[in-house]
């Protein structure tokens, strides 16, 4: 065990002080945020105000189309002959033709444009004209708006769970929104840190450093220290990003509260008011508070499980596929060589974010239940179930499951990290490795 504490201390403090490392971990956060603050701020500015020309010969859309700060509509009372011709020195980006018989004849409808338009442009003026003809021939059939609007309603259910411990409130959205976040996180995990333990394995072997290393330590034990040091660096940065993003919103938020202006106080104080108002109402079984609903959700989940259950399913997973990576790596000479291994590894990986579209659709089919309990999906097939609500005997299973497959795959990734990680020169065949899993 001395020597697996080592290779750990080793690999850890190799890889925390690489200027890479703390480049991504302390910048990471402020990259990621500046990235979306630049595609936002370029999304608000690339927008050009659009002029559209409107020849209505119908006369029944006499300002219906309404100006936004994109498009600014312009009524043309010209033929539509003459309004093609001035087309191009207008300056305007489409001309829309609605002729007489527009009721009648809807598909007579025509958008002449110097270039396509694009297809908001298209939906907008549609939707407009298709709104306004429904209008005309609801009021023609003695409908009024006002009918149409009392004959709105807007279903809001709530789902229940019934289970021995009594009613409880569930909430579908959290438990689809809990359970994407944790599956892809750990889809993120093993991919990244699994290939960094392959990619270091391969450079020691490649640079015959391991040659040196291997004298005193054993092939299990320096795969082994390997392995959780990598897992180590995973989740110290996971950590410090967790704890960073938290510290970049609680500065951010100061930072936009003594922006505000004196003069806003009164405003800010008036919304205090109002919103203390909505709270009367909703107490009284009013109006729903959108902030209140996501907390509702979010108290409706087992959110110790989710947490408990996320630590052993991400450190399962990395296990099982880190030693994968790491027999893989000591298998080849070079990263060229490590493609035609990579494939069957990250094939169930892959599979597996696949399948747990389909099993938010129904948690507890028979997709759901057997790829949850394989030890190759389960990490992230599970944890998209949990919060939607899993039997102990499945999630004891699939624990158990999980733990007889990544010490499976570690014993056969020591079999031949053994062999391969002194043999060069020579292209590593399936068969081949077939063979040093059975060498004594």
């Amino acid at each position: 065990m001395r020597n697996i504490f080592l290779v750990i201390r080793r690999e850890y403090l190799v890889r925390v002080k690489k200027k890479s490392f703390l480049i991504m971990t302390f910048l990471g956060p402020l990259l990621f945020a500046g990235f979306y603050a630049a595609v936002i701020w370029i999304a608000m500015g690339s927008v050009d105000t659009k002029t559209v020309q409107v020849i209505d010969e119908s006369g029944l859309f006499k300002n219906e189309f309404k100006d936004s700060e994109a498009i600014k509509f312009k009524y043309l009372s010209s033929t539509i002959n003459s309004a093609k011709s001035n087309f191009q020195k207008s300056g305007a980006n489409a001309l829309v033709y609605i002729p007489r018989e527009v009721i009648r004849e809807p598909k007579g409808v025509r958008i002449y444009a110097a270039k396509n338009v694009s297809m908001e442009l298209k939906g907008d003026i549609e939707k407009t004209i298709e709104r306004e003809i429904e209008n005309i021939k609801l009021s023609r059939a003695g409908i009024t708006h006002k009918i149409l609007e009392d004959s709105r309603v807007n279903v809001s259910s709530e789902t229940i769970s019934l289970s021995d411990e009594g009613e409880k409130t569930s909430s579908s959205g959290a438990a689809t929104a809990i359970g994407v976040i944790c599956g892809f996180l750990i889809y993120l995990s093993v991919l990244i840190y699994g290939t960094q333990v392959m990619r270091g394995i391969t450079e020691e072997k490649t640079n015959r450093i391991v040659e040196v290393i291997i004298s005193s330590v054993k092939p299990f034990q320096l795969m082994m220290g390997k392995i959780i040091g990598v897992a180590l660096v995973g989740l110290t940065q996971f950590s410090l990003w967790i704890l960073l993003t938290i510290a970049i919103s609680s500065v951010s938020s100061s930072l936009i509260a003594k922006r505000v202006p004196e003069n806003s106080k009164v405003m800010v104080q008036g919304m205090d008011k109002v919103k203390s108002a909505e709270m009367a109402v909703q107490q009284a079984g009013g109006v729903d508070n959108p902030v209140a609903e996501v907390m509702k959700a979010v108290n409706s989940l087992n959110i110790p499980l989710i947490i408990g259950t996320f630590l052993f399913y991400f450190i399962g997973g990395y296990l099982l596929y880190s030693a994968l990576f790491g027999a893989v790596g000591a298998a080849v000479d070079n990263d060229a060589d490590t493609q035609q291994f990579m494939f069957p590894i990250t094939m169930p990986i892959i599979f597996s974010f696949v399948f747990a579209q389909f099993v938010l659709r129904d948690p507890d089919g028979g997709l759901a239940f057997w790829t949850s309990i394989i030890p190759f999906t389960s990490p992230i097939v599970m944890m998209v179930r949990i919060p939607f609500g899993v039997p102990a005997w499945e999630l004891i299973l699939s624990m158990v499951l999980l733990v007889m497959g990544f010490a499976g795959t570690i014993w056969i990734a020591a079999r031949i990290y053994r062999v391969g990680i002194l043999m060069y020169g020579k292209k590593v065949t399936y068969k081949e490795l077939a063979k040093w899993i059975f060498y004594k």
